[in-house]
C-alpha cells in the first residue's frame, strides 16, 4: 500500500475544519450561484468586533499575502525599497518583485532572532518605503519581546510603512500579545497582518486581513478587487469565531506537539530556536548532511533551505510520532553538528 508523504512544508493546520464550520460552509455552498459582496462589508465588521477596532480600521484580502500585496501597491512606488529579515516568508520577495520594489534583506542574528538594530538602520539608509517585521518570525519561530517591538515601531522612519506580520499570533502565549489598538492609534504608518489560514485551518479559503489607521486602510482599500473575496469567507469566519473554544483546544494540541518535538531534538543534542508558531526550524547541520536525508524526502515534505536547514510544520500526534521515530534513528546530533544560528544566544 502506498503511503502519502507527510505534508509539513506549508505550515497548514493538520486538522480539518470543525464540524460546525463545515456545516456552515455546506449550507452556504447552495448559494454559490450568487456573487459575493461587491466590496467586503460583513467580514470587516466581524473582524473589527473581535479585535476591538472599527470596521474602518480593517482591510481584508486573499490571505495575508493578498493584503500584503495591496499594502505594497497602495503605499509604495516601483523603485522603492522593501527591508526585511532574511530568511523570511517566501512571499515577501515575490511580492516585492510584483510591486517593482528593491529588496533589502538583512541577515538574522546568530540565534535566529530578527536583528532590530540592523533592520532599523537599513530602513533609514535605504529610505525604505516599507519594512517587514514578522512576529513570530518565519522560518525560525522566534518572538521579539513586546517592549522591543513598541520601541522599534516608535523609532521607525515615519515615511516607512511598518508591516507587522502576525500570521502565527494565535500560537503565541496571550501574555506575549501586543496591544494592537494602542499601536495603531499611536502610529499611522503601521499595518498589522493576520490570517485565518493557520490556527483557524481555513487555508483553502484564502482569508486574510490587515489592521491600520482609518486613513491608511482607506488608501489600501482602493486596491480591493471587486467581488474579490469569496462568499464563504464571512460564513467561515463567523462559524469559526463561534467555535473558538474548540479551536483553542486544537491550537493547544499543536503547541504541545511543537514543544515535544523541540524537547526530543534537545535530548539529541540539537539547539534549535524556541518556536512560538506552528513549526520548528532546524538550522543547517555542521556536518554538512542535509536534514532531509535523515527525514526522508519520500516520507516527509518539508520546507528546505539552500544551506540545508529545514522548517517543519507541526502536524497531528500521528505525524509527529513518525517524525520523532525518523529523528531517533540518528544516534546523536552533537554540538559540533549544528550551525552558529542554532547555538543559544549568550
Amino acid at each position: 500500500m502506498t503511503v502519502s508523504p507527510l505534508r509539513l512544508a506549508l505550515n497548514e493546520n493538520p486538522y480539518r475544519p470543525l464540524p460546525s464550520v463545515r456545516d456552515a460552509l455546506r449550507h452556504d455552498i447552495a448559494e454559490v450561484n450568487r456573487y459575493p459582496e461587491f466590496l467586503p462589508v460583513v467580514l470587516p465588521r466581524l473582524i473589527a468586533e473581535r479585535v476591538g477596532l472599527t470596521p474602518e480600521e480593517v482591510v481584508v484580502g486573499v490571505g495575508a499575502t493578498g493584503v500584503a500585496l495591496q499594502v505594497l501597491q497602495a503605499l509604495c512606488q516601483p523603485g522603492d525599497s522593501l527591508v526585511f529579515a532574511h530568511p523570511t516568508f517566501d512571499g515577501y520577495p515575490i511580492l516585492a518583485d510584483i510591486a517593482g520594489l528593491i529588496q533589502v534583506p538583512i541577515p538574522l542574528a546568530d540565534n535566529g532572532m530578527t536583528d532590530l538594530d540592523e533592520l532599523l538602520g537599513a530602513a533609514y539608509d535605504a529610505d525604505a518605503a516599507a519594512v517587514v517585521l514578522c512576529r513570530p518570525h518565519n522560518p525560525t519561530g522566534t518572538l521579539i519581546p513586546a517592549e522591543q517591538v513598541y520601541e522599534f515601531v516608535r523609532q521607525a522612519p515615519p515615511t516607512s510603512v511598518v508591516i507587522l506580520d502576525e500570521a502565527y499570533i494565535e500560537f503565541v502565549d496571550p501574555d506575549e500579545h501586543l496591544d494592537i489598538p494602542r499601536l495603531i492609534a499611536a502610529h499611522p504608518n503601521l499595518v498589522v497582518l493576520r490570517t485565518f489560514s493557520k490556527a483557524y485551518g481555513l487555508a483553502g479559503l484564502r482569508i486574510g486581513y490587515g489592521l491600520a489607521a482609518p486613513a491608511v486602510c482607506g488608501v489600501i482599500r482602493r486596491y480591493q478587487l471587486p467581488f474579490g473575496m469569496n462568499r464563504a469567507a464571512a460564513v467561515a469566519v463567523a462559524a469559526s469565531y463561534a467555535a473558538e473554544d474548540e479551536l483553542r483546544l486544537r491550537v493547544d494540541s499543536i503547541v504541545y506537539e511543537r514543544d515535544r518535538l523541540r524537547e526530543r531534538l534537545a535530548q539529541m543534542g540539537a539547539h534549535i530556536p524556541e518556536s512560538h508558531a506552528n513549526f520548528v526550524y532546524l538550522p543547517a547541520r555542521g556536518d554538512g548532511e542535509p536534514w532531509m536525508s535523515i527525514l526522508g524526502t519520500d516520507d516527509v515534505v518539508a520546507k528546505e533551505y539552500p544551506d540545508g536547514g529545514v522548517r517543519l510544520t507541526v502536524g497531528d500526534p500521528r505525524e509527529m510520532a513518525i517524525v520523532a521515530r525518523r529523528l531517533l534513528e540518528v544516534d546523536e546530533i552533537g554540538e559540533s553538528a549544528v550551525s552558529r544560528m542554532s547555538r543559544p544566544a549568550s
